[in-house]
């Protein structure tokens, strides 16, 4: 048993090279360095390694020092973290004497970890062959279609498959680690580590990456803007196009060239998407029954909800909760109704 282990201390290993994406290493390190200075947390020791000791250039230009090789790690490495990186065509960054060494090596660990686009190395080194994972949603196809072994969860935050997380893009490592903190902690102490950081222990929206209504858009207009507000804190209400439109003071055809223009939808898909989201918060942050999250994000039946996420999702409202859901335990789950 090696020195650090006889400590007492967690060893996690972030391996970084050349044109590694800061945040994926800076983020996950600064929950398992907080974590260690929280009473009653495990005592996380963070070592940087790399091909070989020394400095290396960051996407940013900011160096970091690695402080030994990453042949150099042993049954000492708890956790082995793999960040991600990004070519000049936005294509992911291979390191090939990583992922050699994943190769052999990627065993050694008790749990192996990508942040972002280092799902392609794990990828690429056979740890994810099998397996269910995420990555940034840019690179998310490309990764099935190089990978067709592998399930891969795009809308997913992070995914843990038995030893190995990976996670999505850039700030989606501090998600991850906290969930790797809760794991090894419990939850209250994962919960002040993000109350420290300021930052959500999960985010609003549950699991998924990004919303469609909080994506990329054109500027709206102030009735516009005022509609997208009023919706969410009244979906059990009269939500049909004339409500909506007396609502803000327009006719409701109106409201509709609107929002073709500036959402390119329709009243009856906005409304449908903001319950279906509403949905979504509940089953990933709640144990509620279906029926309950249902009625909750307004919608008239089960069957509609379902109607609902078959058209947007392709699945279940079940199978999406235990598809992505961290809040509620595996045995809740088994009993939860499809």
């Amino acid at each position: 048993m090696s020195d650090r282990r006889r400590a007492g201390k967690h060893v996690v290993a972030v391996a970084v090279f050349d044109g590694v994406e800061i945040l994926d290493v800076a983020g996950p390190v600064q929950v398992f360095n907080t974590a260690s200075r929280t009473a009653g947390a495990v005592d996380y020791d963070v070592v940087i390694v790399a091909a070989e000791p020394g400095p290396v250039r960051t996407s940013s230009g900011v160096p970091l020092v690695a402080e030994r090789g990453w042949g150099q790690l042993g049954a000492d490495a708890h956790t082995l973290v793999v960040p991600g990186g990004l070519r000049e065509d936005r294509t992911p960054l291979v390191d090939q004497k990583l992922v050699d060494w994943l190769r052999t090596n990627g065993s050694l660990p008790d749990r192996v970890v990508s942040v972002c686009t280092g799902a392609h190395m794990l990828a690429a080194a056979g740890l994810l062959a099998g397996r269910s994972a995420t990555t940034h949603w840019s690179t998310a196809d490309l990764l099935a279609s190089e990978h067709p072994d592998i399930t891969v969860a795009s809308d997913a935050i992070f995914v843990h498959d038995g030893p190995v997380w990976t996670s999505a893009g850039v700030s989606a490592g501090i998600d991850l680690a906290l969930a790797l903190v809760a794991a090894d902690n419990g939850e209250a102490v994962a919960r002040g580590i993000a109350q420290w950081l300021v930052v959500h222990l999960r985010r609003p929206g549950g699991q998924r990456q990004f919303s469609e209504l909080l994506g990329p858009r054109r500027s709206t207009s102030e009735r516009v803007a005022q509609l997208l507000t009023w919706i969410p804190a009244h979906l059990r209400d009269d939500l049909s196009v004339e409500a909506l439109a007396a609502q803000v003071n327009v006719s409701p055809r109106h409201l509709s060239r609107l929002l073709r223009e500036e959402l390119e939808t329709t009243p009856g898909a906005l409304v449908e998407r903001m319950r279906t989201q509403a949905a979504v918060d509940q089953l990933l942050n709640t144990d509620a029954p279906i029926a309950a999250v249902a009625t909750q994000a307004g919608f008239g039946s089960v069957d509609s909800l379902h109607r609902a996420f078959a058209r947007i999702y392709k699945v279940s409202p079940g199978q999406y909760r235990r598809r992505f859901s961290t809040q509620v335990d595996l045995d809740q789950r088994a009993a939860l109704q499809v």
